[in-house]
């Protein structure tokens, strides 16, 4: 490297910014250009992050809640302040439309925050002991101290905010962490480094390391790392469970979200709407993206024409217009493959209504009815922009084929009839029903996952506080009550 080259973005080793050993490229999703160059840590470096980790946990757990809190306040501060700049990253490395770049810049801002006034009130509880004749004058005292150090790693499809998932509930409760973004995307999280770095945190909370290969391998394999929080593909969470079947897993993997359009739902352009614009609005890249809609055929003839026709309004194109809707995938490998899973759909008799080609890494928002059962685009996560319709004679029907799948993550049910909500939420194997809507956002202030494929760990601050955590009882003895 020549002196008029620039040097790529350091990695963060124990809160210190370094230069690595390599340097991976990252290039924009929409049309291949480099957009930076990034520090690969070597392992050296990675062992000193872990090793620091380490060695800090003890102190840090002992943190004052205030110190701690006022630190995670400071990340949220600093992100409103330089809103513009990192959801130009966001868009940069992952393609994402600049106007989702924005809405994720602004929930990272809260993720911070939250998590600032949770650090302030994770307390503990007390339980009395004299509900038994043995345990009078008896009073317990329940803590919940760090498990120790978290390996946190992060996908490409939320590169800032779906970090500070991790980062953010980890700090609150005074665990230090060790980030490894996507290889695809680390430049939200190198730049989450730089403003952690201006907090008064001690000396090895945190680094980010955008390692690849057997570093990653090490890092999963590391005793010093025991809780790894993993958000991304089925196949990859459930490889990291068995390497490290000791470790405390929090898995946030795959979905294929259904949405059930009821005979009684009142505004159907509402409706097709909602599930247009979520089934579509990140090239349907996001675990919650409506890819399955079952609609009861006393409303289809007049709910499917108006879903197709806000499909096709979707703005396309270059995703740092501020009206463009649906961007590039994340690669053009990816791309091929959603385009031919709808291929091999159609082939085996379903009918596409609009969309199904590509261009490079581009995907047209596509929507197909009556797909194979057998086919991957109804059986697999699609993770593209794609829907397939479905038309079902009952609501029993619609159950059964939203629960007709290997994950069960989130599902969204159009009914104004309190009692299909409450039996919605009842049958379908799913972590979350949404009534009137569509899963369209991760509450970050409430617990966020899935059931069956779709994970083991919550993602809301408060319930990845409790997963970093492990209770603790002091029982206190010869007490008045």
């Amino acid at each position: 490297m020549d002196a008029t080259t620039p040097q790529p973005r350091p990695c963060w080793i124990a809160g210190h910014p370094e230069q690595g050993t390599q340097a991976i490229t990252v290039s924009h999703p929409y049309d291949g250009t480099e957009v930076a160059s990034v520090a690969v840590p070597g392992p050296d470096q990675v062992e000193r992050a872990v090793a620091a980790a380490a060695a800090v946990a003890k102190e840090f757990r002992r943190t004052p809640a205030h110190v701690r809190a006022e630190a995670l306040l400071q990340v949220s501060r600093a992100l409103a302040e330089r809103a513009e700049e990192v959801a130009e990253t966001i868009t940069a490395e992952n393609g994402k439309p600049l106007k989702w770049a924005n809405t994720e810049v602004t929930r990272a801002v809260a993720t911070f925050r939250f998590a600032a006034e949770e650090a302030r009130r994770f307390t503990g509880d007390l339980q009395r002991l004299d509900t038994d004749v043995t345990g009078e004058g008896r009073l317990a005292l329940v803590r919940r101290v760090p498990r120790g150090p978290v390996l946190a790693v992060a996908p490409f499809n939320f590169p800032l905010n779906l970090v500070a998932h991790k980062v953010a509930p980890a700090l609150a409760v005074g665990a230090p962490v060790v980030v490894k973004p996507a290889s695809a995307t680390p430049l939200s999280a190198l730049l989450l480094g730089e403003l952690l770095a201006e907090t008064d945190l001690p000396e090895g909370a945190f680094s980010v390391l955008p390692v690849r290969g057997g570093d990653m391998k090490n890092l999963v394999a590391d005793e010093r790392l025991p809780v790894i929080s993993f958000t991304g593909s089925t196949s990859v969470g459930w490889s990291l469970t068995d390497a490290a079947p000791r470790k405390h897993m929090l898995m946030e993997l795959g979905s294929n979200s259904a949405a059930i359009v009821c005979p009684d739902w009142p505004d159907l352009d509402r409706a097709a709407t909602r599930i247009a614009t979520f089934g579509n609005y990140q090239a349907g890249q996001s675990c919650i993206a409506v890819q399955r809609v079952l609609v009861h055929r006393d409303v289809a003839e007049e709910f499917v024409p108006k879903l197709v026709a806000a499909v096709r309004a979707l703005r396309t194109g270059d995703p740092h217009d501020p009206e463009v809707e649906v961007g590039p995938l994340i690669d053009e490998d990816n791309a091929r493959r959603v385009e031919e899973w709808v291929a091999e759909a159609v082939d085996g008799g379903a009918r596409l209504h609009v969309g199904g080609g590509r261009s490079g890494a581009s995907v047209e928002p596509t929507v197909v009815q009556d797909v194979p059962a057998t086919a991957k685009l109804w059986r697999e996560e699609v993770f593209g922009p794609v829907l397939a319709v479905s038309v079902v004679e009952s609501l029993d029907e619609a159950f059964e084929q939203a629960n007709a799948t290997d994950y069960g993550l989130q599902a969204g049910v159009f009914t104004r009839d309190v009692a299909v909500a409450f039996r919605a939420a009842a049958e379908l194997e799913v972590g979350g029903v949404i009534i009137g809507d569509v899963p369209s956002y991760r509450a970050d202030q409430m617990p966020y996952g899935g059931v069956k494929g779709s994970g083991t760990g919550r993602e809301g601050v408060r319930s990845a506080m409790e997963d970093f955590t492990e209770e603790r009882t002091m029982v206190l003895t010869d007490i008045t009550l």
